[in-house]
């Protein structure tokens, strides 16, 4: 099994600049291609602090200059706010730009709150036909002279300028949950990216089962699976302990974006209190110390190697967590030192 980071920059209050976030954003990249990781992902967001990322290409064409050997993947663009052209074009001028370094993860997106101002009108279902219909575009678009009939988009002949430097283009990765999703990117030869988010073990291997089951329907496919999932590994137990703290957090005000229900202000949604914390059934600490990849270096070893068993072949390290730079710096440094050397 492979490693990779997912990052961003991210806040809940104001209280760093943009300028600090992203010089942390780029050391926290900067240790994973040191380190030996295999891949960086960064994706796309729109309006929110809580996930600050516009546009990944920009970034993964600046990380190209800071780091050496990493894969640079899109973790993810949401395919219906790109014209096909667009995105193929975009993502064949990063390929070159960072000298046939990209990998192209694609999703339809998750929060209504970006539908209503950049696609108002859009649902889910309209976002995911849109990404089943321009994701295969894009291989067409980069061979040349392709023209498109389709329900969302109908465009003449037409070529990708420039032409990724990587033959046949950059490997596309399909984020997928039900198993329609995953039947679609297998039988498209696309790789698949999966997150349970909080709800552990169940999900994840049921998510395999998925996978494997489309794998089954079209067996001339070789795809890869990547597991994305929050990552902490603590110096100590107690230290692991503050970290579920922190996530707790964290995924309180994740479903409070998706909800998409709360005031937001200057790109900042309205504060949570704690006692609107405590009672968030949906995530509890309890059951986050549980599910997420949590513990002591053999804890999360131990754990990794479950992952390992199921098939996985790509394991992503989510360090979006609200934690300071340091604990985030400090885990992810336990993670490449005590972890992944116990893995081929």
């Amino acid at each position: 099994m492979e490693f990779s980071l997912f990052a961003h920059m991210e806040r809940i209050d104001a209280s760093q600049s943009h300028d600090q976030l992203y010089d942390e954003f780029i050391t926290l990249c900067k240790m994973a291609d040191d380190g030996g990781m295999r891949a960086i992902w960064t994706g796309e967001h729109h309006g929110m602090e809580f996930t600050i990322a516009p546009n990944p290409f920009l970034s993964l064409v600046d990380l190209s200059h800071h780091t050496k050997n990493v894969r640079l993947g899109t973790g993810t663009v949401i395919a219906p706010f790109w014209h096909p052209i667009a995105l193929a074009g975009e993502a064949a001028a990063t390929d070159l730009m960072t000298k046939g370094r990209l990998e192209l993860g694609i999703a339809r997106g998750a929060y209504n709150y970006e539908y209503e101002r950049v696609m108002p009108g859009m649902d889910a279902w309209e976002a995911g036909q849109r990404m089943r219909e321009t994701a295969p575009t894009l291989r067409k678009l980069w061979a040349g002279d392709y023209a498109h009939e389709g329900e969302f988009y109908n465009f003449p002949s037409t070529t990708s300028t420039p032409k990724p430097t990587q033959s046949d283009g950059p490997p596309i990765w399909i984020a997928a949950r039900d198993p329609n999703s995953h039947e679609f990117a297998v039988s498209q030869g696309f790789n698949v990216q999966v997150t349970p988010l909080w709800q552990g073990m169940d999900e994840i291997t049921s998510l395999m089962d998925r996978f494997n089951a489309a794998k089954a329907q079209f067996p001339d496919k070789s795809p890869k699976i990547m597991l994305l999932h929050h990552t902490y590994v603590g110096k100590d137990e107690q230290d692991a302990a503050d970290a579920i703290t922190d996530l707790h957090k964290y995924y309180c005000y994740f479903g409070a974006w998706f909800q998409n229900k709360r005031p937001v202000s200057q790109g900042l949604i309205q504060e949570i209190t704690p006692s609107e914390m405590a009672e968030n059934k949906m995530v509890t600490p309890e059951n986050l110390a549980r599910d997420l990849t949590i513990g002591t270096a053999q804890q999360v070893i131990d754990q990794l190697k479950r992952y390992e068993d199921l098939g996985y072949d790509e394991f992503a390290f989510w360090i979006d967590s609200g934690m300071t730079s340091e604990r985030k710096a400090a885990s992810l440094r336990r993670f490449i030192d005590d972890v992944m050397p116990a893995f081929n």
